[in-house]
């Protein structure tokens, strides 16, 4: 039977669904989210807790410390495992989440060409000093930043600019764009369920995140990372929620700015996320508001 893949922006209810999904039809999650691999980074990554994960198995969750190195590559390569030691099992694979680069990776066989230019982020960039973008190069892809001038701002913030896009350092990209042997993906067939809500309500809820997250501990979970010896330069602090609390831990920002940013740059995260969905082909779409249980499993053999 064809693979489920559910994917939608950031607080559309993936996670939910799915789960519920995964009862109904004996099935195991595997996430394609590339910070929810990451031990120890639980509210911000808004993984899901043991007790909502209700029993159900979830694959390529908590399998990598913050400091260590996770690709595009590793995930097609570990969700590929994960689909046979599931299938072998008697259940079926349902993949699950929010990164776009690996569902298009998985999809097609192939990583999508290094993305176009974003107005809006690269005028943030722009707005920062050569120096410190330059800094921020040389701690998430330090081969970058030795092939980039210190000075050339333009491409330093063109590198930023597809490591915020895509989650996966323009070299690493550079890398998988021609015909890797871990990218030959093209044995399976996959039904994909698309969850998209009205730009309000979606809005609404990605607000009401930030603020469950700061709620949450959020700030706290951040510290915690730090007081172990993580550095706040690693790759994975650069992800939404972590690298706004470091501003704020470091006095950058007072809380009201940080969560005012986070949830600012969370609203754009998910209009980045939707404009790589929508080039996916033979989307069954939904509004997640209004989709049943008994619609979805109606889709699944």
């Amino acid at each position: 039977m064809a693979v489920p893949v559910i994917f939608g922006p950031t607080a559309v209810g993936k996670t939910k669904l799915a789960i519920e999904l995964a009862q109904k039809i004996n099935g195991e999650i595997i996430s394609a989210d590339s910070m929810q691999v990451y031990r120890g980074m639980d509210i911000g990554t808004a993984k899901p807790t043991l007790e909502e994960r209700q029993g159900i198995p979830h694959h390529l969750i908590d399998i990598r410390d913050p400091d260590e190195e996770w690709t595009v590559s590793d995930f097609i390569g570990e969700s590929q495992n994960s689909k046979v030691k599931i299938q072998n099992k008697g259940k079926i694979p349902i993949i699950v989440g929010g990164t776009g680069l690996y569902l298009w990776s998985l999809l097609e066989g192939f990583a999508f060409p290094i993305t176009p230019g974003d107005k809006e982020l690269r005028e943030r960039l722009e707005k920062a000093p050569a120096p410190t973008l330059y800094a921020r190069l040389s701690a998430i892809d330090p081969v970058a930043a030795a092939k980039i001038h210190a000075n050339d701002k333009k491409r330093i913030i063109r590198a930023l600019e597809v490591y915020e896009l895509t989650g996966e350092p323009i070299t690493e990209l550079q890398k998988i764009r021609v015909n890797s042997p871990h990218l030959n993906v093209g044995n399976y067939d996959y039904l994909l369920i698309g969850l998209d809500l009205p730009r309000p309500e979606l809005y609404e809820r990605i607000n009401a995140r930030v603020d469950n997250m700061i709620a949450g501990g959020l700030i706290d979970e951040v510290r915690g990372l730090l007081d172990k010896g993580y550095s706040k330069e690693l790759n994975s602090f650069q992800a939404l929620g972590y690298k706004e609390a470091v501003e704020y831990l470091d006095g950058g920002w007072t809380k009201e700015q940080m969560t005012d940013e986070l949830k600012k740059r969370t609203r754009a995260f998910a209009r980045r996320q939707l404009t790589w969905f929508r080039r996916f082909k033979d989307v069954h779409w939904f509004e997640a508001n209004t989709l049943s249980l008994s619609d979805l499993c109606a889709l699944v053999p």
